[in-house]
């Protein structure tokens, strides 16, 4: 019998038919055996639940939305059904990766080995497969957002030593059952974009130890899913960055950054197909921030938020 502490690996798919059997084949030849995989569809219109059908693992468990709750309450779907199911730790992780079968078996000793409590892998592109896309990050005071280490680096060893750091992208992140005890799970208000950032922000404030670990490496197929400039990225990197930076910071520091919010739009919308209709969303959710901002947080806390609905 494996004694092994259960996983919980937790993935949110919408209209993820392009990637998902490579996903799949990457998560079902794992060397580390004692896992389950929630796969949260938020009401895919494509082939991809007809995809995951073909899979009879029966640690494989499909658990469909009606309708497109997001990716942070997507997460939040998957890790109360993980908690509920027992599962000592949960691996967040996109589905527009693919990595070796070490993987979950690394990061796993890996939080015996650095006595942490979240562990992320070394990140790189999927092409080119030799640039990092995220060794681990931190929290930019200049810039009121957090910032990926080694972003567009090329992967030569720089990045080859582990570390202790405040943030990192939940493309790949194990988390120990009792950092969601302690600070809650994902604040659904983000839907997409920055709910990471938030997360790993009341982890860093609460001293939850993140570690950064290149033992072992994903690679991850970026921006193939949403699309880098994409309207929907538009609208969600700029109202979740305004939303970010009035719920973490106080007034005088806000005084500083929401200007910086608006050089982000105008940086963004520079480089968007359309930029006048780029600009128009971005001002949009300017204000769509604030006005979410003004309703207040709502990262759920232990208790009844925590069990399956």
């Amino acid at each position: 019998m494996d004694s092994s502490p259960l996983i919980g690996v937790v993935t949110v798919t919408y209209n993820s038919g392009a990637v998902i059997r490579d996903f799949m084949e990457s998560v079902f030849q794992q060397s580390y055996r004692n896992f389950k995989l929630y796969i949260v569809d938020n009401s895919s219109s494509d082939e991809t639940l007809s995809s995951l059908a073909r899979f009879s693992d029966p640690r494989l468990v499909v658990i469909p939305n009606s309708t497109n709750l997001g990716v942070a309450e997507g997460n939040n779907v998957g890790v109360r059904a993980a908690l509920a199911s027992g599962c000592n730790a949960v691996l967040l992780i996109n589905n527009d990766t693919v990595f070796g079968p070490e993987l979950i078996s690394t990061l796993d000793q890996g939080l015996d080995k650095y006595r942490c409590e979240m562990i992320v892998p070394k990140i790189l592109y999927f092409d080119p497969p030799d640039k990092i896309w995220s060794a681990g990050g931190t929290f930019s005071v200049l810039r009121g957002r957090p910032k990926h280490l080694g972003f567009g680096m090329k992967d030569d060893g720089r990045f080859d030593e582990s570390r202790e750091v405040e943030y990192s992208p939940t493309c790949c992140m194990l988390i120990k059952k009792q950092v969601f005890e302690r600070i809650g799970i994902m604040d659904p208000k983000y839907f997409i974009y920055f709910d990471d950032a938030d997360f790993c922000m009341r982890a860093h404030r609460a001293g939850v130890k993140l570690v950064y670990s290149p033992n072992t490496k994903l690679f991850h197929k970026v921006s193939s899913l949403v699309g880098h400039r994409s309207d929907t990225s538009i609208r969600y990197v700029t109202r979740n960055h305004v939303y970010y930076v009035l719920k973490h910071f106080g007034f005088f520091e806000s005084l500083y950054y929401l200007p910086i919010c608006q050089a982000h739009i105008f940086v963004r919308c520079l480089f968007a197909k359309n930029r006048a209709k780029a600009f128009v969303i971005a001002q949009k959710a300017f204000w769509e921030g604030i006005s979410v901002a003004s309703s207040g947080g709502e990262e759920a806390t232990l208790g009844a938020q925590l069990l399956p609905r």
